[in-house]
């Protein structure tokens, strides 16, 4: 077996730039080989591969918008043509309002779209790597053991009623991991959510300023932006197997924006 054929393999959808490059990337710092899969930007795509070979991984890019059925078996596909296993699945491509309405005048255009990329993808997604692994994992009983990450936010319980759908389609990536969670126990495949807070991306760039007064006021204990790498940090100790009792379990990246501090 080469050292190629030997190396863990990851999925990670939206990793192109932001957060999931900042996975992908740390990924790579383990030795994984990273399907990067993009969207729209196959330039940005292929930087992150380069950065994930850089740091000492592998991988190859792959289009596909995982709000369309269509693009989404490619994606499996891909992976498992290439180096014949999924060993970790990292739930992350997702988008933002086109436009912050509102909720009493929000339209149902901005939803449907959000709700089908950023809640129906991952989860019919999840069904179908979800049954390459459990596959997987009766061929090797005594091998790695898959993972499966969705990325959620802070916005999956707090409200912002300018953006609705959005964290609606968050609020229920979480009880997607917690089914998921539950459905694949019994094969030894463990199922997380990451919470990210505000995190330095393309996405929270047209809002700096607002979060730097918030962060200057202290709107959460450790007065910063997040990075992408922090993030990626969390998946890889997930990646590594650190936590094999724990399955459904939220880890929140957020500076301890969830606290509740009198």
């Amino acid at each position: 077996m080469s050292e190629t054929d030997a190396r863990p393999v990851a999925l990670v959808t939206g990793a192109s730039r932001g957060i999931g490059r900042g996975i992908a990337v740390e990924l790579g710092k383990l030795g994984y080989a990273v399907v990067v899969n993009y969207a729209g930007n196959a330039a940005a795509a292929d930087e992150c591969l380069t950065l994930v070979r850089e740091a000492g991984g592998d991988g190859v890019t792959c289009q596909g918008d995982i709000g369309v059925a269509a693009d989404r078996e490619p994606l499996v596909e891909t992976a498992l043509s290439t180096y014949g296993r999924i060993d970790l699945l990292v739930n992350n491509a997702g988008v933002a309002p086109n436009v912050r309405a509102d909720i009493l005048d929000a339209g149902e255009e901005s939803f449907d779209r959000l709700v089908n990329i950023n809640l129906k993808g991952p989860y019919f997604l999840t069904q179908s790597v979800a049954k390459a692994m459990i596959a997987q994992a009766e061929r090797e009983p005594n091998g790695r053991r898959p993972a499966i990450v969705t990325i959620t936010s802070v916005s999956a319980y707090t409200a912002s009623v300018n953006r609705g759908d959005y964290c609606i389609s968050k609020a229920g990536l979480g009880m997607m991991t917690a089914l998921w969670a539950a459905r694949l126990a019994e094969y030894g495949i463990n199922v997380y959510e990451i919470r990210p807070g505000v995190i330095a991306t393309d996405m929270t760039g047209p809002v700096k300023e607002k979060y730097d007064k918030m962060i200057a006021e202290g709107a959460w204990p450790i007065r910063r932006w997040g990075l992408p790498e922090d993030v990626g940090r969390a998946v890889s100790a997930i990646a590594r197997g650190d936590f094999p009792f724990s399955t459904g379990e939220v880890f929140n990246v957020d500076g301890g924006f969830h606290l509740r501090v009198l």
